[in-house]
């Protein structure tokens, strides 16, 4: 079973113990975010969402917001128990999942990193990781999925790295020392690493499994916050709200 499918049973436990499976139509939304409402205007402009490539799906819950990172715009309203059944087939089924998850357990003050950073935070996020993964793990060869240029910058200039993205227009660039490689050299970086960091955003996606086995994994950014709580998985996620 995998780490969605598991969350899912613990999320319709969640749901049934507090009597929300009714819960209406206007209860539970989810709508796609400007580039400036979902991160303002950071300091660095090449964030996938600044330049188009991702949108973030917000769900609000009770008062709650959670939120997630896709490729893939859109929408989708309904009760709580209806999205709980989405099939999760798609990248859009399962950021509005895992958005509303992060609202539900946001609304039960389970989780608190649900909403992303904003202006100059990211920035600061970036920083704090250098000490985040030194107090963690020494001085451990890095295996980075998912181009976040401003993490990738600050942690080249302390560790050996590696990096994969999917977005084909990423390949090639040089970050410091760091070179973005295609995801076809996934497992030869994790294979070359001590440690994988891993952008939430694979959950969305469907790759996040292949992630999880022998070797640390911390998952960074909002978009991973119920599931890292639900299924006991490591998360960065400094400066979210």
């Amino acid at each position: 079973m995998n780490q969605l499918e598991k969350a899912r049973i613990k999320l319709i436990e969640i749901m049934n113990e507090n009597g929300w499976a009714n819960e209406q139509i206007n209860v539970v939304s989810a709508r796609t975010l400007t580039a400036n409402e979902a991160i303002g205007t950071p300091e660095r402009d090449d964030y996938p969402i600044l330049k188009g490539k991702e949108v973030m799906i917000e769900a609000s819950f009770r008062g709650s917001k959670g939120q997630a990172f896709t490729d893939q715009p859109g929408s989708r309203s309904g009760s709580l128990k209806e999205i709980m059944e989405l099939p999760l087939n798609t990248n859009l089924e399962r950021a509005v999942f895992i958005a509303t998850a992060n609202a539900m357990l946001k609304a039960l003050n389970k989780i608190d990193k649900t909403v992303h950073c904003r202006n100059e935070e990211p920035k600061e996020c970036a920083k704090h990781m250098v000490g985040y993964i030194k107090e963690k793990f020494g001085n451990p060869k890095i295996a980075f999925i998912g181009l976040q240029q401003g993490m990738i910058a600050q942690l080249s200039q302390y560790f050996a790295m590696k990096a994969v993205d999917l977005d084909p227009d990423n390949i090639g660039k040089k970050f410091n020392s760091v070179i973005i490689q295609d995801v076809s050299h996934t497992k030869e970086i994790i294979d070359w690493a001590d440690i994988i960091l891993a952008t939430g955003s694979t959950s969305v996606n469907d790759s996040m499994e292949q992630f999880i086995g022998d070797k640390p994994v911390v998952f960074f950014g909002v978009t991973i916050s119920a599931i890292a709580y639900l299924n006991n998985l490591n998360q960065y996620c400094h400066c979210g709200h």
